[in-house]
C-alpha cells in the first residue's frame, strides 16, 4: 500500500514523503532529514493537497527543532507555498505548543495525521448521506461521482476528502464509478486520482477537463464533489483552477456541487474568496508540461494553480463536523461555532 506521509523512527528519525511528481510511472520516495527539504518537497509539489502539507509542516518541525531551529524552521515553511491555509494551521498549531522538545512537537505532528484520518472518513459519511438525500437514492444503490484535481488518499492523511465517500461506498459494497478531470497543466487528476482510484478496485473514469460539460448534460453523475485548499469565512472556496469552471457547469445542468474539507481548510480571518492568495507558477508548466514544448517560444503565460469558486454556486459544504447547507458566512460560522461578527 503507498504511504504518500511517513515519518520512519523517533526523534532523531526523518520525514518520507512519496514523490507525486513521478506518478504514475515510478514510485519513488523522497527522504527528508532537513527542513530544507521539507521545503522543496512542499514547494514542488512532491507532496500537495491542503491537509497533507500541513502535515508533512508538521513533521518538518521536528526537524527543526531537533537542530535548535524550530522558529526558523516554522518561518521557512510558511512561504513554502501561499494558498493552502492548512500548512499555516498546522505549523500555528505547532507554534503553540511553546516548547522545543523534539518529542512534543513529533507527539503532535502524529496526532494532526491521525486526526485527519478520522476526519476523512467522517467526511466521507457525512458525504454519502447528503448525496443519497439530494438525489433521493437508497443507500445500496450505484453511485456516480465527478471530481477535479486530486482530493484523495495522496492528498491527506486517510481516505481524501472529495473522495472519502467513493471509498466508504465502495467499502459498502457498493456499485462506484467516478469520472476524473484530468487536471491541466500538471494532471493531478490523470496522474494521481485515476492512479490511486484504480488502485483502489474503484472504475475511474478518466476525462479531459473540457469532457465535464457532456458528463453532466448526460446526467452521468449524481454530484460533483471536490477538496479545497482554503475557504473563506462566506464559504467561498479556493481548489485547484478549473473548479469554478466545473461548479459552473453543475449549476448549468442542475447537478449539486459539494465542497469536502476538514474544518482546519476554514480561513474564518479571510471575509471573502477575493482576499484569498492565489499562487501563479512557473509559465513553464503550461508551454512544455513533462518535457514537452507545445507552445510558442515567446507566448506570455498566465498560470494560476488555484480559482476561486463563490460560495452561491455550492451546493453545500461537507466537513469532519457535518454539512453547511446552504453555504453563507452566518452558517459557516455556526457550523464551526464561532461568533457571527462579519470577518475584516
Amino acid at each position: 500500500m503507498l504511504r504518500p506521509i511517513e515519518w520512519v523512527g523517533d526523534t532523531d528519525g526523518h520525514l518520507r514523503l512519496l514523490d507525486q511528481t513521478r506518478l504514475p510511472a515510478t514510485t519513488e520516495y523522497i527522504d527528508c532529514t532537513d527542513v530544507d527539504t521539507v521545503w522543496h518537497a512542499i514547494k514542488r509539489l512532491s507532496v500537495r493537497g491542503a491537509p497533507a502539507i500541513g502535515i508533512s509542516a508538521a513533521y518538518g518541525c521536528v526537524i527543526g527543532a531537533r537542530n535548535n531551529q524550530l522558529d526558523e524552521a516554522i518561518a521557512h515553511l510558511r512561504t513554502s507555498r501561499p494558498t493552502a491555509v492548512n500548512l499555516f494551521w498546522a505549523l500555528d498549531r505547532i507554534a503553540a505548543l511553546k516548547t522545543t522538545d523534539p518529542q512534543r512537537i513529533l507527539d503532535e505532528a502524529h496526532a494532526i495525521a491521525d486526526e485527519d484520518d478520522a476526519m476523512c472518513r467522517s467526511i466521507g459519511r457525512h458525504a454519502l448521506a447528503l448525496i443519497d438525500s439530494l438525489t433521493a437514492k437508497a443507500p445500496d444503490r450505484p453511485l456516480r461521482l465527478i471530481t477535479h484535481c486530486n482530493a484523495g488518499k495522496l492528498a491527506t492523511g486517510g481516505i481524501g476528502t472529495a473522495t472519502a465517500a467513493a471509498y466508504l461506498a465502495k467499502e459498502q459494497g457498493r456499485d462506484v464509478t467516478v469520472y476524473a478531470d484530468e487536471t491541466r497543466p500538471l494532471l493531478q487528476g490523470a496522474r494521481l486520482t485515476a492512479f490511486e482510484l484504480t488502485d483502489a478496485g474503484i472504475d475511474v473514469r478518466l476525462i479531459c477537463d473540457g469532457a465535464a460539460s457532456e458528463v453532466l448534460r448526460a446526467g452521468a453523475v449524481d454530484a460533483a464533489i471536490v477538496g479545497a485548499d482554503r475557504i473563506a469565512a462566506n464559504g467561498d472556496t479556493a481548489n485547484k483552477v478549473g473548479t469554478c469552471g466545473l461548479a459552473s457547469l453543475a449549476r448549468h445542468h442542475g447537478i449539486p456541487f459539494l465542497v469536502a474539507a476538514p474544518h482546519s481548510t476554514f480561513d474564518l480571518n479571510t471575509a471573502t474568496g477575493n482576499a484569498i492568495p492565489i499562487e501563479e507558477r512557473a509559465a513553464e508548466e503550461v508551454t512544455e508540461g513533462f518535457g514537452t514544448r507545445t507552445a510558442p517560444p515567446d507566448v506570455r503565460v498566465f498560470n494560476p494553480a488555484f480559482d476561486i469558486t463563490p460560495a452561491n454556486l455550492i451546493t453545500a459544504i461537507v466537513t469532519d463536523q457535518g454539512v453547511i447547507r446552504p453555504v453563507s458566512e452566518a452558517a459557516v460560522r455556526d457550523h464551526l461555532a464561532v461568533d457571527t461578527e462579519p470577518a475584516r
